[in-house]
């Protein structure tokens, strides 16, 4: 091998990868996650025609998709090692098989070095190819190399330094050839992929029990149908999550409290979503198929209206609150399908507007609670949109409660209920509870999510109890249950 040592810089310069090094995620599929919240049959298209060519596949994506380089999560220890490098005039370098364009960005972020290596949409910098490049620049055992994978093995055999970042088992193999290692405790844990699964949001699911509940179809078969239900949609409800948080990953960033989500945050690797999401999808569809094609069919279609609502629809003002409520609805079609109980139109036309002015409420939250004017990120609403948002909510409190007078009329609940005049009275606690809920969100004293926030308020759930154990009462419950009345 010729001498190099003519080409050695005085001071070794600090050269980092940026996947899963430098940066706790990777580029490739930030670019590919943010094209497809942008632009998705671009994205796709370019994915399918460049998938054996990775340079100009990875030029493409950074194009389509725009990224906000500054708001990539930074490995915090690699950060500081870099700052400290830095104060003692070392050379901080980028190098990545990610595009030069992004790279170049990265480090002006950051005020790295200017001068970066990354691939050009030609040639795919990585391995072999970015230790040539490292050689040809610094010489042989000219630099200090810092990455996080085996094909970095290529470049470490070159380096004078090596840094590892997460459990490399290169590391041993070059501590026992006296190769210089510095090690960063990194990777993700469990505990965190399933947060991603936002488990907390699976209480939304117990409406599969609403027509169970109001047919008054308590035997143990009905029951566990609906439980299998439960488990579907709940792993249905999860994979769209993962992909709502990838697509999200520019707007949960500049969000005060979404910042800290696995996806955004990087404490979960975006290839490591993308398979949860499969895992989970698999596990409702296998579960649905297990109650009928029915079921089957409702669940699927939940998933595809979800995933037009995490691509498109939850850009668009007023269609995304409608959507929002038509999820909740479908939720309540699925428990008539898993338990086969028959539910009645009013029923169905109770529940939508009930969730859409919640959805309203949502929206109503999020802007009182917002530092500035600006529109929410990802959103289409801004603070002057908040007392239009205040009157759909009320109009959607005033149909829900037209709704279930109107079903009290019905030879369902005259079948069902005994005293008829009780299931108007049941009326009071159910309309207390959703004005205040309403009131709540104009003045921004809820959850981000109103759904969630329900379950946790003990006023709200003591007046919701009220109204079920009015309409228990009313068809002759609570005396055959308890012998009481």
């Amino acid at each position: 091998m010729a001498d190099n040592s003519a080409n050695k810089p005085a001071r070794k310069p600090l050269v980092l990868d940026v996947d899963g090094t430098f940066l706790r995620t990777d580029m490739l599929f930030e670019c590919f996650w943010a094209g497809l919240g942008k632009n998705p049959f671009a994205t796709l298209k370019t994915s399918f025609a460049h998938f054996k060519n990775p340079a100009r596949l990875k030029a493409e994506l950074a194009q389509i998709a725009q990224l906000r380089t500054d708001l990539l999560p930074v490995e915090p220890e690699v950060l500081a090692m870099a700052r400290t490098a830095q104060s003692q005039d070392y050379e901080v370098i980028l190098a990545s098989a990610s595009d030069q364009s992004l790279v170049t960005r990265l480090a002006a972020d950051h005020g790295l070095s200017e001068r970066v290596f990354a691939s050009d949409g030609v040639t795919n910098l990585k391995g072999e190819r970015k230790a040539d490049a490292l050689i040809a620049a610094y010489g042989e055992e000219g630099f200090d190399y810092g990455g996080n994978a085996a094909v970095d093995r290529a470049i470490w055999d070159h380096a004078d330094g090596a840094l590892v970042v997460g459990d490399e088992r290169s590391a041993k193999v070059m501590e026992a050839r006296g190769k210089p290692v510095t090690r960063i405790n990194a990777g993700w844990r469990m505990k965190d992929v399933l947060r991603s699964f936002r488990p907390h949001q699976w209480v939304k699911n117990v409406l599969l029990f609403v027509p169970l509940i109001a047919g008054h179809a308590f035997d143990l078969n009905t029951l566990v149908m609906a439980i299998l239900g439960v488990i579907s949609f709940s792993a249905a409800a999860s994979s769209i999550y993962l992909v709502n948080d990838l697509l999200d990953l520019e707007a949960d960033r500049l969000h005060v409290k979404k910042c800290k989500r696995p996806f955004a945050s990087g404490a979960v690797p975006i290839q490591v979503g993308m398979v949860s999401f499969l895992v989970l999808a698999v596990i409702a569809l296998g579960v649905a198929a297990a109650l009928g094609w029915a079921f089957v069919g409702v669940v699927s279609f939940y998933m595809l209206l979800s995933l037009a609502y995490s691509l498109k629809l939850k850009r668009m003002r007023w269609v995304d609150i409608a959507v929002l409520a038509s999820l909740y609805t479908l939720r309540v079609v699925a428990g008539a399908a898993a338990t086969g109980i028959y539910v009645s139109g009013y029923l169905l036309v109770f529940i939508f507007p009930v969730f859409l002015a919640l959805g309203c409420v949502k929206r109503l939250t999020e802007l009182t609670l917002a530092t500035s004017d600006a529109r929410l990120p990802g959103r289409g609403y801004g603070r002057p949109d908040r007392p239009d948002l205040l009157n759909v909510a009320s109009l959607g409190v005033v149909a829900a409660l037209v709704a279930f007078f109107l079903y009290s009329f019905t030879d369902q609940a005259i079948s069902l209920y005994k005293t008829q005049w009780l299931i108007w009275v049941a009326e009071i606690p159910l309309a207390w509870w959703m004005i205040r809920m309403v009131r709540l969100g104009w003045h921004g004293k809820q959850d981000y999510d109103p759904i969630v926030f329900a379950m946790k308020d003990k006023r709200g759930i003591g007046l919701m109890l009220m109204a079920m154990s009015i309409m228990f009462y009313a068809a002759g419950l609570w005396q055959e249950w308890f012998g009481v009345g």
